[in-house]
């Protein structure tokens, strides 16, 4: 029986189209009511164009109600004749080919899903934003770097994620999401065990220094094993498993938040995208955590060797933590390959999703509500299938490949491309939407780069201590924000319109609390770098590491091995200091520098001692900073899952994954790259000491605190003012469907049942039909 019906698609758009009914059972009388299949009979669901399916010959696919489970009554001139079809070599089930054990099924839900993906992303967060950003201090020590090339390897992730969106977004987003998420994971593995390749190419790091070295009247002389440039190069290995880390995350924060917004109710949705997005910021926070706890392990495991974390000639082992997470990773791939190209019983919750896609004043946004719509690239194969076959030699029955066939088929490739990117850029919402996150994200990739840094500086610490620090302030901030977005949007029950007014309300929270930058803590006086040795005042950009008290010591530059002298200043080398003797405290291990003839004892003419390491910070601002950095990341994060909601909202449903990519490409592009690149230019300019090996600069030593933190003011207000005023655009502009096109929203609820009247079910409705 065929019966014209005018539906409401995904999109709640009207269209007309036939429904085809039919049963393997015997024809019903038109007096009789459709009943509820029981579990012997196939499992009834229901796709966006309107046509009921059954999932049958899906044992893993439970069974699920029909659209209204009302029953008709008996003059109902609808329910004559109502039959169903089944879904045609549909195979919904969790495995790899053919071998798809039962034990593997109760792993097919959206649950499951979402657990694997949560642990990929957290591997990527934990490897690409935690241990990368934990390290780079060890890695610009270890290789020679400068900032500025520390922050090209950590934004070569955000290029190869650029080169990759647009082919992943749109080819992923009609093809078979869970392989290209696989895939994706493994290659993303694979670029972690590439980023750690060069500790084991190159030679063993090794610290020519002893107790006498460094010392005033010892032998000062120190040999350049490898010169700085052939270090550096090592610079191109680490931005090729960055690279490599880039193309494998592409289709997990694309692909992977569609997948998720597919097969479950849309009002669930924010909370299995908050839950994912969430595990991709604890994996950071867990990065910081553990990296900071491998930087206390010499790089060199198994040699020993007279240094402490403490000292700044000391390089932990910075490469672990890629070596288990590339394993973890690949592991992972495993199970997500398996996954079916949709969840048993998810088309239920396509035909009942609202429409919240921004009007269009032309009307093309209905465009995108064709059920054909991006099915163009998607029968590809078939369709060249068809052309092959027409284009078949009649002498010898071979194939072969007029040309111009092929540019018919690369002249529509292009044509449904350019199609879907033009309706893209007629949105204004999502334009603007698009540049605010790319305003967060410079932040973002900026400060996570280089956060540990900032507190290493300001509040005297080690690498570890900082990135430690670090990962405390990001676990609950980050984190918790992260949910808590997601959470508010489903709890309120918030519209497109609701969220971006959310997302300006954070954004101006976070800028108001960006002020915290104004405080800074003093540099630790250091004699020849912040102040002159008799505590004069020293020109700005002058270094004078010379005095009488070490003139006679002939002190090299290459040796930096700072000192906290018992006066409360910081020196050079415990040469710079003038010390002549040293001893080991059996208390803390610590050496003790005696007889230093540039400090000053409990007498005049008695000299100082001083202990090895940097001066510990007594800044008193130290709570109050970072009491008002944990509001600037909450805040930050609280705005990521409801700006991801609303952009997925204003767009038509068969242009998520596109648009997606689209907005990925615009954040990485504007944002993701140029942040740390900008970030690491803006913190080499506040260096005081430079790195002088061989005759050449390497990294930096000491950073002014006072400068280090109004660039980070400057900066950050910067990119808060332009993000509100992109939200408040985004706003504005933001053009609702009317209320008439939302028949989901009143009549039929998620689960596909009916909530009125059994008389008010839209499908027995006459005006719904």
């Amino acid at each position: 029986m065929e019966t014209p019906h005018k539906l409401v698609g995904e999109n709640g758009f009207s269209f007309a189209q036939k429904l085809i009914f039919s049963s393997t059972s015997d024809p019903v009388d038109s007096s009789l009511s459709f009943d509820i299949p029981t579990p012997k009979d196939s499992c009834m669901t229901t796709v966006s164009n309107g046509t009921l399916y059954s999932n049958a010959n899906s044992p893993s696919d439970s069974c699920v109600k029909p659209l209204c489970d009302a029953r008709s009554k008996n003059n109902d001139p609808y329910s004559a004749g109502i039959k169903y079809v089944s879904s045609e070599g549909e195979d919904l089930e969790c495995g790899w080919g053919a071998f798809t054990p039962g034990c593997l099924q109760f792993c097919n839900t959206p649950k499951g899903v979402l657990f694997f993906l949560c642990a990929a992303s957290f591997l990527q967060g934990m490897t690409v934003n935690g241990f990368i950003n934990t390290v780079i201090t060890s890695i610009e020590r270890r290789f020679d770097l400068r900032s500025y090339e520390s922050g090209l390897i950590a934004s070569s992730y955000d290029i190869a994620a650029c080169v990759c969106l647009t082919f992943v977004s749109y080819f992923g987003g009609n093809g078979h999401k869970p392989r290209w998420l696989g895939w994706g994971v493994f290659i993303m593995g694979i670029g972690s065990l590439v980023f750690a390749l060069p500790h084991f190419t190159t030679s063993h790091y090794e610290v020519h220094f002893s107790e006498e070295t460094g010392m005033c009247a010892s032998n000062q002389s120190m040999r350049c094993s490898e010169t700085v440039s052939s270090l550096s190069n090592y610079r191109f290995i680490f931005m090729l498993g960055q690279f490599l880390h880039g193309i494998g995350a592409t289709p997990l924060y694309t692909l992977g938040v569609t997948y998720l917004d597919e097969n479950v109710k849309s009002n669930y949705s924010p909370v299995y995208i908050a839950i994912f997005y969430t595990a991709a910021i604890l994996g950071p926070a867990a990065g910081y955590l553990v990296g900071g706890i491998f930087l206390n392990i010499y790089t060199e495991i198994g040699r020993r060797i007279d240094l402490t974390p403490d000292h700044t000639l000391w390089v932990g082992a910075w490469w672990t933590g890629f070596l288990g997470a590339g394993a973890a990773s690949l592991l992972t791939a495993i199970p997500i390959l398996g996954y079916p190209h949709r969840l048993p019983g998810s088309q239920r919750y396509v035909v009942m999703r609202v429409s919240e896609a921004h009007q269009l004043k032309d009307g093309s946004h209905k465009t995108a509500s064709d059920p054909d719509f991006g099915k163009t690239l998607k029968d590809l194969p078939r369709r060249q299938s068809e052309i092959l076959e027409q284009s078949k030699d009649s002498v010898g029955g071979n194939h072969f490949y007029p040309t111009d066939n092929k540019m018919a088929l690369r002249k529509a490739n292009f044509t449904q491309l350019s199609r879907s990117a033009l309706l893209l850029l007629k949105n204004p919402t999502f334009i603007f939407l698009c540049l605010a996150g790319a305003t967060e994200a410079t932040l973002i990739a900026g400060m996570s780069t280089f956060g540990p840094k900032f507190l290493e500086s300001q509040f005297s610490l080690s690498a570890s201590e900082a990135a430690t620090l670090f990962g405390y302030l990001v676990v609950p901030a980050g984190g918790g924000g992260t949910f808590l977005g997601g959470f508010i949007v489903n709890k309120f029950k918030l519209r497109c319109s609701g969220i971006i007014k959310f997302c300006l309300f954070c954004t101006l929270s976070s800028l108001l609390a960006i002020f915290i930058f104004f405080v800074d803590c003093p540099n630790m006086p250091m004699a020849g770098v912040t102040q002159m040795y008799d505590r004069s005042i020293l020109p700005e950009g002058h270094l004078n590491l010379s005095a009488p008290c070490n003139m006679e010591c002939d002190c090299l530059r290459e040796t930096y091995s700072p000192i906290c002298g018992s006066n409360g200043i910081m020196y050079y080398s415990p040469c710079h200091a003038g010390c002549k003797r040293v001893l080991t405290n059996q208390t803390h291990g610590k050496k003790v520098y005696h007889e230093c003839s540039c400090i000053l004892g409990s007498t005049p003419l008695e000299p100082g001692s001083a202990a090895a390491g940097k001066c510990t910070s007594s800044c008193e601002k130290r709570t109050l900073l970072l009491l008002f950095v944990f509001v600037v990341i909450i805040f930050t994060f609280l705005s990521s899952i409801p700006a991801l909601t609303a952009t997925l909202r204003c767009v038509s449903d068969r242009q998520r994954s596109f648009a997606l990519g689209i907005q990925w490409i615009v954040v990485r592009t504007l944002g993701g790259i140029p942040g740390p690149i900008a970030f690491g230019s803006m913190i080499d300019k506040s260096c005081l000491l430079w790195q002088n090996q061989c005759g050449e600069q390497g990294s930096c030593y000491v950073y002014q605190n006072f400068a280090m933190s109004r660039y980070t003011l400057i900066a950050g207000l910067i990119y808060k003012v332009i993000g509100s005023f992109f939200f408040l655009l985004a706003c504005l502009l933001y053009k609702p469907p009317p209320l008439e096109s939302l028949p989901g929203s009143s009549d039929v609820s998620e689960n596909g049942n009916c909530d009125l009247k059994e008389s008010e079910c839209p499908l027995q409705s006459p005006e719904n039909i």
